[in-house]
């Protein structure tokens, strides 16, 4: 099957910027939101990427022009029947991605691969919302989108080798490198990894063993991250790494111990969520 057309669910920061770096692969882009605002603050992202990239000589106006073009935004589901391929972007709530992917898999094409953006969920458990698990895969980009280059494909157990097969090759096609999950396990690679190391960085901070600052010295220049893990938690928000953190503990064995601490709790209540609301581990607002 073609690929041509490119339906993203979602115009927050991480549908604006899958749709952007469709667009920039050559794809034609259905972007689909809820709102109009929203929709429009995804093409004002992506416009604002873009404008940088012709200040800094990385492409020219008529190039941003036409990756501009590519991309139609919309509120109207109904849109998504023109897609060959769908990326779902929606908020991490597992009835919430049932009801999406019930919707596209009336919409859409029966041959058309129904990818979701999860982090941690199980596909397996999305595709039952669909009479296509087969169809049905996980295609986990990272923040932000444009820079950076991995993409987690991750395999329901419906899912099928020939659709795993055309994500990974899309995943290629779209300048990242894709690194395949073989087992619908939650938080599949990367986000194990990282709350795992969140959780350990929270409880030392908790016990009073080092603040946060040597914390996230000690990361970065003892195991040379790029940021330390309250840095990371704050990029990606406390709220999220929260959810993650009490969804591993419902679904992983008790004895891995991945109950959120007490602190990160109560920052969440108090909506110090980092970067996005000026405040969480550090201070933004200055």
């Amino acid at each position: 099957m073609e690929i041509k057309t490119i339906g993203v669910i979602g115009a927050g920061v991480m549908g604006n910027g899958i749709a952007q770096v469709a667009a920039m692969a050559g794809y034609n882009v259905i972007m689909r939101d809820i709102e109009d605002r929203f929709v429009e603050g995804g093409l004002k992202n992506i416009d604002k990427f873009l404008s940088k990239s012709v200040e800094k000589g990385k492409m020219t106006p008529e190039q941003k022009s036409e990756i501009m073009g590519r991309i139609k935004g919309t509120t109207d589901m109904g849109s998504l029947k023109d897609a060959d391929f769908v990326i779902e972007v929606v908020i991490e709530v597992m009835d919430v991605k049932k009801k999406v992917f019930a919707e596209l898999d009336e919409i859409t094409r029966k041959d058309v691969i129904l990818s979701s953006n999860t982090s941690s969920m199980s596909l397996t458990e999305i595709a039952t919302a669909t009479n296509r698990p087969d169809k049905v895969v996980g295609m986990h980009f990272f923040n932000p989108v444009p820079l950076m280059k991995l993409v987690e494909v991750i395999r329901g157990i419906k899912t099928s080798d020939e659709t795993v097969a055309t994500t990974i090759e899309l995943s290629k096609k779209f300048g990242k490198e894709p690194v395949e999950v073989k087992a619908d396990v939650p938080g599949f690679l990367v986000n194990r990894l990282m709350i795992a190391s969140a959780i350990e960085a929270i409880k030392l901070y908790e016990y009073g063993i080092a603040s946060k600052e040597d914390i996230d010295k000690a990361a970065k220049l003892g195991l040379n991250y790029p940021m330390g893990p309250f840095e990371l938690m704050d990029l990606t928000g406390l709220d999220i790494n929260y959810h993650v953190m009490d969804y591993f503990y419902k679904e992983l064995p008790k004895e891995l111990k991945w109950d959120p601490p007490v602190t990160i709790k109560n920052m969440v209540k108090a909506g110090l969520l980092g970067r996005k609301t000026g405040k969480g581990w550090y201070d933004y607002s200055k």
